[in-house]
């Protein structure tokens, strides 16, 4: 990992909702190349971390960079090297899978030929025969691969993922681990909320526990193995 560049840095970012503190002085860097799960339960402060670096949430104190620009004030500018994968994604049930691909791609000013946008599709695990059917009639898993070729497609530097094994069967959630393996390796900071322990233990880097807005652990996954990793995690919620 060394001479790799910090794509990505929260310093010391705090946020609340009245009496209620989403983050407390939270620090983070994910590195070019890495990949990194945030974990912790729902309100743990994961989804918030996300949408500070997305530009959406504005931190109360510190500060929030991508590749050294800040991720509030340049939000313009920074999300040019995002690709966000949420954990429902949002496409146009009447189009088929190319198509929403192409019209996602055309909204960021990208335009692919049709041969370009199936190598999209099929690199992120979407079978070949469903690319020209409706995304009604796809399963949670489908729709999953559509978003991330979406996210692929803009050659993102920087991918801030949000649950996105939710709901997926264990090949569909495998085939995501191995992508965003490959992504990794072409330089990509990946930045991944989750639930699923043993996920991030399989696919990241580094592993941060988040509880009530405090990042109270980070560990390398290759130092704990899934069971470990599930009862420090256990531990920590309890406490």
């Amino acid at each position: 990992m060394e001479n790799f560049y910090a794509m990505l840095k929260a310093t010391n970012i705090s946020k609340s909702y009245g009496n209620s503190h989403a983050l407390k002085d939270l620090n983070l860097t994910v590195q070019s190349g890495e990949i990194y799960s945030l974990l912790g339960a729902n309100g743990a402060g994961k989804s918030t971390t996300i949408n500070m670096f997305l530009g959406f949430t504005e931190p109360d104190s510190g500060t929030v960079t991508i590749a050294e620009k800040d991720a509030t004030k340049q939000a313009a500018e920074t999300r040019k090297f995002i690709g966000y994968i949420p954990e429902n994604v949002n496409l146009y049930p009447y189009l088929s899978g190319i198509e929403n691909l192409d019209y996602f791609c055309r909204l960021a000013g990208l335009k692919y030929s049709t041969g370009e946008l199936q190598d999209f599709l099929t690199t992120c695990g979407l079978q070949s025969e469903a690319h020209k059917k409706k995304v009604s009639g796809y399963s949670k898993g489908m729709r999953q691969k559509v978003g991330i070729a979406i996210a692929y497609a803009k050659k993102a530097k920087v991918y801030l993922l949000d649950e996105p094994a939710s709901g997926l069967d264990p090949l569909a959630s495998n085939e995501l681990s191995e992508l965003l393996r490959k992504l990794a390796k072409e330089g990509a900071s990946i930045l991944m909320a989750t639930h699923d322990i043993f996920r991030a233990r399989e696919v990241c880097d580094r592993i941060g526990i988040l509880k009530q807005g405090n990042l109270v652990k980070e560990l390398k996954s290759e130092e704990v193995t899934a069971n470990e990793l599930e009862q420090l995690y256990l531990e920590y919620m309890k406490n």
